[in-house]
Protein backbone atom coordinates (compact mmCIF):
# COMPACT_ATOMS: atom_id res chain seq x y z
CA UNK A 1 0.00 0.00 0.00
CA UNK A 2 2.90 2.13 0.87
CA UNK A 3 5.07 3.75 -1.94
CA UNK A 4 8.73 4.91 -1.64
CA UNK A 5 8.50 7.96 -0.07
CA UNK A 6 8.61 11.30 -2.43
CA UNK A 7 9.63 14.95 -0.85
CA UNK A 8 7.44 16.49 -3.35
CA UNK A 9 3.78 17.62 -1.76
CA UNK A 10 1.16 18.31 -3.68
CA UNK A 11 -2.42 18.78 -4.50
CA UNK A 12 -4.21 15.54 -5.55
CA UNK A 13 -8.14 16.81 -5.39
CA UNK A 14 -9.82 18.82 -3.34
CA UNK A 15 -13.10 17.27 -2.13
CA UNK A 16 -13.80 20.51 0.51
CA UNK A 17 -12.52 23.88 0.65
CA UNK A 18 -14.02 26.52 2.36
CA UNK A 19 -12.13 29.95 3.22
CA UNK A 20 -14.19 32.90 4.34
CA UNK A 21 -11.86 35.71 4.84
CA UNK A 22 -9.41 34.35 7.54
CA UNK A 23 -11.92 31.14 7.90
CA UNK A 24 -10.63 27.86 7.34
CA UNK A 25 -12.34 24.46 6.32
CA UNK A 26 -10.41 22.17 4.31
CA UNK A 27 -10.91 18.33 3.71
CA UNK A 28 -8.83 16.88 0.57
CA UNK A 29 -6.68 14.08 -0.47
CA UNK A 30 -3.00 15.47 -0.89
CA UNK A 31 -0.24 13.31 -2.22
CA UNK A 32 2.24 12.29 1.00
CA UNK A 33 5.05 9.24 0.05
CA UNK A 34 3.75 8.69 -3.10
CA UNK A 35 -0.18 7.95 -2.12
CA UNK A 36 -3.32 9.99 -1.52
CA UNK A 37 -3.73 10.89 1.97
CA UNK A 38 -6.54 12.63 3.62
CA UNK A 39 -6.13 15.88 5.89
CA UNK A 40 -8.63 18.14 7.48
CA UNK A 41 -7.58 21.43 8.34
CA UNK A 42 -10.43 23.84 10.35
CA UNK A 43 -10.54 27.11 12.09
CA UNK A 44 -11.78 30.29 12.46
CA UNK A 45 -8.41 32.34 11.35
CA UNK A 46 -6.06 31.04 9.35
CA UNK A 47 -3.50 32.99 10.85
CA UNK A 48 -4.21 31.20 14.41
CA UNK A 49 -1.67 28.95 15.69
CA UNK A 50 -1.39 25.44 14.07
CA UNK A 51 -1.94 22.14 16.22
CA UNK A 52 -1.72 18.97 14.19
CA UNK A 53 -2.78 16.05 16.04
CA UNK A 54 -1.75 12.53 15.60
CA UNK A 55 -4.41 10.05 16.59
CA UNK A 56 -4.03 6.56 18.30
CA UNK A 57 -5.19 3.24 17.52
CA UNK A 58 -3.35 2.76 14.65
CA UNK A 59 -6.35 3.21 12.93
CA UNK A 60 -8.76 5.56 14.95
CA UNK A 61 -9.04 8.04 13.02
CA UNK A 62 -10.49 11.71 14.29
CA UNK A 63 -11.26 13.37 11.37
CA UNK A 64 -14.65 11.87 11.01
CA UNK A 65 -16.25 13.23 14.32
CA UNK A 66 -18.29 16.26 14.62
CA UNK A 67 -15.67 18.82 15.92
CA UNK A 68 -17.45 18.20 19.31
CA UNK A 69 -13.90 17.16 21.05
CA UNK A 70 -11.99 20.20 19.95
CA UNK A 71 -14.58 23.08 18.92
CA UNK A 72 -13.89 25.65 21.17
CA UNK A 73 -10.25 25.54 19.89
CA UNK A 74 -10.86 26.76 16.44
CA UNK A 75 -11.21 29.87 18.00
CA UNK A 76 -7.92 30.40 18.59
CA UNK A 77 -6.53 27.49 16.73
CA UNK A 78 -6.22 26.24 13.15
CA UNK A 79 -7.12 22.10 14.45
CA UNK A 80 -5.92 19.39 11.66
CA UNK A 81 -6.29 15.44 11.65
CA UNK A 82 -4.53 13.61 8.96
CA UNK A 83 -5.87 10.00 8.35
CA UNK A 84 -2.63 7.87 8.64
CA UNK A 85 -1.87 4.95 5.99
CA UNK A 86 -3.61 2.00 7.10
CA UNK A 87 -6.72 4.70 8.57
CA UNK A 88 -9.99 6.00 7.28
CA UNK A 89 -10.40 7.56 4.13
CA UNK A 90 -6.73 7.41 3.32
CA UNK A 91 -6.52 3.73 3.16
CA UNK A 92 -9.73 3.27 1.89
CA UNK A 93 -8.86 5.34 -1.22
CA UNK A 94 -5.56 3.18 -1.38
CA UNK A 95 -6.36 -0.61 -0.17
CA UNK A 96 -7.67 -3.15 -3.03
CA UNK A 97 -11.44 -4.03 -3.75
CA UNK A 98 -10.50 -7.71 -2.37
CA UNK A 99 -8.47 -7.52 1.28
CA UNK A 100 -6.77 -10.69 2.17
CA UNK A 101 -3.82 -12.17 3.45
CA UNK A 102 -1.88 -11.25 0.59
CA UNK A 103 -2.59 -7.88 0.54
CA UNK A 104 -1.82 -7.77 4.39
CA UNK A 105 1.73 -9.86 3.62
CA UNK A 106 2.76 -7.27 0.44
CA UNK A 107 1.53 -4.00 2.08
CA UNK A 108 2.80 -3.99 5.83
CA UNK A 109 3.09 -0.61 7.73
CA UNK A 110 6.42 0.44 9.29
CA UNK A 111 6.76 3.33 11.68
CA UNK A 112 9.62 4.72 9.71
CA UNK A 113 7.31 5.56 6.47
CA UNK A 114 4.70 6.86 8.57
CA UNK A 115 7.19 9.15 10.53
CA UNK A 116 8.06 10.57 7.09
CA UNK A 117 4.76 11.18 6.08
CA UNK A 118 3.53 12.91 9.25
CA UNK A 119 6.52 14.89 8.62
CA UNK A 120 5.59 15.99 5.28
CA UNK A 121 2.27 16.64 6.50
CA UNK A 122 4.30 19.28 8.70
CA UNK A 123 5.64 20.68 5.82
CA UNK A 124 2.20 20.81 3.97
CA UNK A 125 0.71 22.79 6.73
CA UNK A 126 3.74 25.38 7.08
CA UNK A 127 3.99 26.34 3.57
CA UNK A 128 0.23 25.89 2.68
CA UNK A 129 -1.04 28.57 5.96
CA UNK A 130 2.93 30.54 5.84
CA UNK A 131 3.67 29.32 9.78
CA UNK A 132 6.88 28.39 10.63
CA UNK A 133 6.00 25.46 13.24
CA UNK A 134 3.22 23.61 14.69
CA UNK A 135 2.12 22.29 17.90
CA UNK A 136 2.23 18.84 18.01
CA UNK A 137 -0.01 16.24 19.59
CA UNK A 138 0.45 12.83 20.04
CA UNK A 139 -2.29 10.43 21.82
CA UNK A 140 -1.48 6.36 22.41
CA UNK A 141 -0.10 4.97 19.25
CA UNK A 142 0.13 8.41 17.97
CA UNK A 143 2.48 9.20 20.86
CA UNK A 144 4.89 6.65 19.31
CA UNK A 145 4.42 8.22 15.75
CA UNK A 146 4.94 11.87 17.17
CA UNK A 147 7.74 10.74 19.26
CA UNK A 148 9.50 9.95 16.27
CA UNK A 149 8.52 13.49 14.33
CA UNK A 150 9.89 15.14 17.23
CA UNK A 151 13.10 13.72 17.28
CA UNK A 152 13.73 13.38 13.54
CA UNK A 153 12.86 17.05 12.76
CA UNK A 154 12.45 19.14 16.02
CA UNK A 155 12.52 22.36 14.34
CA UNK A 156 9.11 22.13 12.90
CA UNK A 157 7.20 22.14 16.10
CA UNK A 158 6.85 24.43 18.66
CA UNK A 159 6.63 21.53 21.96
CA UNK A 160 6.10 17.77 21.74
CA UNK A 161 2.70 16.86 24.11
CA UNK A 162 2.67 13.24 24.83
CA UNK A 163 -0.86 11.65 26.09
CA UNK A 164 -0.98 8.27 27.10
CA UNK A 165 3.11 7.90 26.42
CA UNK A 166 3.74 4.63 25.22
CA UNK A 167 7.58 4.03 26.32
CA UNK A 168 8.25 0.43 25.12
CA UNK A 169 5.36 -1.73 23.08
CA UNK A 170 5.96 -5.38 24.72
CA UNK A 171 6.80 -3.67 28.12
CA UNK A 172 3.72 -1.67 28.28
CA UNK A 173 1.50 -4.63 27.57
CA UNK A 174 3.60 -7.10 29.39
CA UNK A 175 2.77 -4.23 32.00
CA UNK A 176 -0.62 -4.19 31.67
CA UNK A 177 -1.08 -7.79 31.75
CA UNK A 178 0.17 -8.28 35.06
CA UNK A 179 -1.46 -5.16 36.16
CA UNK A 180 -5.00 -6.25 35.82
CA UNK A 181 -4.45 -9.94 36.87
CA UNK A 182 -3.47 -8.20 40.42
CA UNK A 183 -6.84 -6.03 40.02
CA UNK A 184 -8.96 -9.54 38.98
CA UNK A 185 -7.29 -11.21 42.25
CA UNK A 186 -8.13 -8.34 44.29
CA UNK A 187 -11.43 -8.03 43.11
CA UNK A 188 -12.31 -11.50 43.21
CA UNK A 189 -13.04 -11.44 39.58
CA UNK A 190 -12.73 -15.28 38.37
CA UNK A 191 -14.30 -14.79 35.19
CA UNK A 192 -11.25 -12.22 34.34
CA UNK A 193 -9.02 -14.47 36.13
CA UNK A 194 -10.14 -17.08 34.01
CA UNK A 195 -9.77 -15.50 30.51
CA UNK A 196 -6.48 -14.15 31.68
CA UNK A 197 -4.70 -17.75 32.30
CA UNK A 198 -6.41 -18.84 29.34
CA UNK A 199 -4.60 -16.14 27.27
CA UNK A 200 -1.08 -16.46 29.42
CA UNK A 201 1.43 -13.55 29.48
CA UNK A 202 2.41 -11.76 26.21
CA UNK A 203 3.95 -11.48 23.69
CA UNK A 204 1.42 -13.58 21.47
CA UNK A 205 1.24 -14.98 18.43
CA UNK A 206 -1.88 -14.28 17.32
CA UNK A 207 -3.29 -10.52 17.15
CA UNK A 208 -6.41 -11.55 18.40
CA UNK A 209 -5.35 -12.72 21.74
CA UNK A 210 -3.74 -9.49 21.74
CA UNK A 211 -7.34 -7.59 21.17
CA UNK A 212 -8.96 -10.23 23.95
CA UNK A 213 -6.27 -8.45 26.63
CA UNK A 214 -7.08 -5.45 25.31
CA UNK A 215 -10.77 -5.63 25.82
CA UNK A 216 -10.05 -6.29 29.78
CA UNK A 217 -7.90 -3.49 29.87
CA UNK A 218 -10.38 -1.11 29.00
CA UNK A 219 -12.93 -2.78 30.69
CA UNK A 220 -10.60 -2.10 34.00
CA UNK A 221 -10.21 1.28 32.90
CA UNK A 222 -13.48 2.49 32.14
CA UNK A 223 -14.04 1.31 35.94
CA UNK A 224 -12.29 4.69 37.16
CA UNK A 225 -12.45 7.17 34.86
CA UNK A 226 -14.77 9.62 33.75
CA UNK A 227 -16.64 8.89 30.27
CA UNK A 228 -15.76 11.58 27.45
CA UNK A 229 -19.30 12.80 26.64
CA UNK A 230 -21.43 10.71 23.98
CA UNK A 231 -21.74 13.75 21.46
CA UNK A 232 -18.10 13.25 20.90
CA UNK A 233 -18.33 10.23 19.30
CA UNK A 234 -20.92 11.59 17.10
CA UNK A 235 -19.84 10.84 12.75
CA UNK A 236 -20.08 14.07 11.08
CA UNK A 237 -22.95 14.12 8.32
CA UNK A 238 -20.71 13.92 5.61
CA UNK A 239 -18.28 10.65 6.87
CA UNK A 240 -21.93 8.60 7.81
CA UNK A 241 -22.35 6.27 4.86
CA UNK A 242 -21.57 2.76 3.78
CA UNK A 243 -18.14 3.30 2.49
CA UNK A 244 -16.63 5.31 5.01
CA UNK A 245 -17.73 3.48 7.88
CA UNK A 246 -16.33 0.14 6.25
CA UNK A 247 -12.64 1.65 5.08
CA UNK A 248 -12.08 2.83 8.70
CA UNK A 249 -13.43 -0.80 10.28
CA UNK A 250 -11.33 -2.50 7.43
CA UNK A 251 -8.58 0.14 8.27
CA UNK A 252 -8.83 0.08 11.57
CA UNK A 253 -8.46 -4.04 11.83
CA UNK A 254 -5.26 -3.88 9.37
CA UNK A 255 -3.42 -1.19 11.69
CA UNK A 256 -4.01 -3.62 14.28
CA UNK A 257 -2.30 -6.14 12.60
CA UNK A 258 0.51 -4.03 11.93
CA UNK A 259 1.04 -3.00 15.31
CA UNK A 260 1.10 -6.06 17.04
CA UNK A 261 2.03 -8.56 14.41
CA UNK A 262 0.78 -12.06 14.04
CA UNK A 263 2.89 -15.34 13.29
CA UNK A 264 0.28 -17.60 11.86
CA UNK A 265 0.12 -14.53 8.55
CA UNK A 266 3.66 -13.66 8.98
CA UNK A 267 3.24 -10.19 9.70
CA UNK A 268 5.70 -8.92 11.99
CA UNK A 269 4.77 -6.03 14.82
CA UNK A 270 5.76 -2.62 13.31
CA UNK A 271 6.26 -1.76 17.49
CA UNK A 272 8.41 -4.54 18.21
CA UNK A 273 11.81 -2.43 17.84
CA UNK A 274 10.10 0.33 19.58
CA UNK A 275 12.28 1.78 23.17
CA UNK A 276 12.11 5.40 23.75
CA UNK A 277 14.21 4.98 26.64
CA UNK A 278 17.45 3.97 24.45
CA UNK A 279 16.71 6.38 21.24
CA UNK A 280 14.43 9.22 22.36
CA UNK A 281 15.85 10.39 25.33
CA UNK A 282 17.21 14.41 24.21
CA UNK A 283 14.31 16.27 22.90
CA UNK A 284 15.69 19.74 21.20
CA UNK A 285 12.15 21.16 21.73
CA UNK A 286 9.82 21.54 25.21
CA UNK A 287 8.05 18.34 26.04
CA UNK A 288 5.06 17.78 28.01
CA UNK A 289 3.18 14.73 29.26
CA UNK A 290 -0.54 14.02 30.13
CA UNK A 291 -0.97 10.72 32.01
CA UNK A 292 -4.87 9.74 33.00
CA UNK A 293 -3.96 8.11 36.84
CA UNK A 294 -5.76 5.28 35.93
CA UNK A 295 -4.17 4.51 32.38
CA UNK A 296 -3.09 0.46 32.49
CA UNK A 297 -1.80 -0.14 28.54
CA UNK A 298 0.00 2.96 28.94
CA UNK A 299 1.13 3.28 33.32
CA UNK A 300 2.81 6.01 34.77
CA UNK A 301 5.06 3.10 36.41
CA UNK A 302 6.64 2.71 32.54
CA UNK A 303 6.42 6.32 31.41
CA UNK A 304 7.09 8.20 34.41
CA UNK A 305 10.56 7.15 34.89
CA UNK A 306 11.11 7.56 31.25
CA UNK A 307 9.65 11.03 31.44
CA UNK A 308 12.71 11.49 34.71
CA UNK A 309 15.49 10.45 31.92
CA UNK A 310 14.21 12.88 29.35
CA UNK A 311 16.83 16.75 28.75
CA UNK A 312 14.35 18.95 26.52
CA UNK A 313 14.58 23.14 27.08
CA UNK A 314 11.53 22.41 28.89
CA UNK A 315 9.73 19.52 30.47
CA UNK A 316 6.93 19.01 32.80
CA UNK A 317 4.36 15.73 33.41
CA UNK A 318 0.92 16.23 34.42
CA UNK A 319 -1.35 13.63 36.12
CA UNK A 320 -5.24 13.38 35.32
CA UNK A 321 -7.00 12.03 38.60
CA UNK A 322 -10.33 11.16 36.91
CA UNK A 323 -9.11 9.68 32.93
CA UNK A 324 -7.38 6.69 32.18
CA UNK A 325 -6.17 5.63 28.98
CA UNK A 326 -8.46 7.73 26.23
CA UNK A 327 -10.10 10.94 26.06
CA UNK A 328 -12.32 12.76 28.21
CA UNK A 329 -12.70 16.31 29.36
CA UNK A 330 -10.70 16.80 31.96
CA UNK A 331 -7.74 15.32 29.63
CA UNK A 332 -8.74 17.70 26.92
CA UNK A 333 -8.84 21.04 29.32
CA UNK A 334 -5.19 19.91 30.34
CA UNK A 335 -4.03 20.11 26.74
CA UNK A 336 -5.91 23.31 26.16
CA UNK A 337 -4.44 24.61 29.25
CA UNK A 338 -0.59 23.50 28.13
CA UNK A 339 -1.57 24.47 24.34
CA UNK A 340 -2.84 27.98 25.76
CA UNK A 341 0.53 28.42 27.84
CA UNK A 342 3.14 27.98 25.15
CA UNK A 343 1.78 31.83 23.55
CA UNK A 344 2.82 30.60 20.54
CA UNK A 345 4.00 33.55 18.17
CA UNK A 346 3.78 32.27 14.77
Amino acid sequence: MHLKSSIFIFFICITHVSIGQNKIAEEKFINIGGIEQWVTIKGDDSENPIILIIHGGPGSTMSHYKDGVYAEWLKEFTIVHWDQPGAGKTFGKNCPKDINEEFYLNTPLTVNEMVNDGISVTQYLLKRLNKKKVILIGTSWGSILATEMAQKNPDLYHAYIGHAQFVNFPDNIKNAYLEVKKIAERNDDKVVMDKLNNLGEPPYIKAKTYGQLLRVIKQYERENATPAPSSWGKVAAEYENNEDSRDRYNGDDYSFLNLVGDENIGIKSMVSDINFEQTAIVFRLPVFMIQGKHDILCSAELNKPYFEKIRAPRKEYFTVSNAAHGFNEAIIDKQYEIVKALRVQN
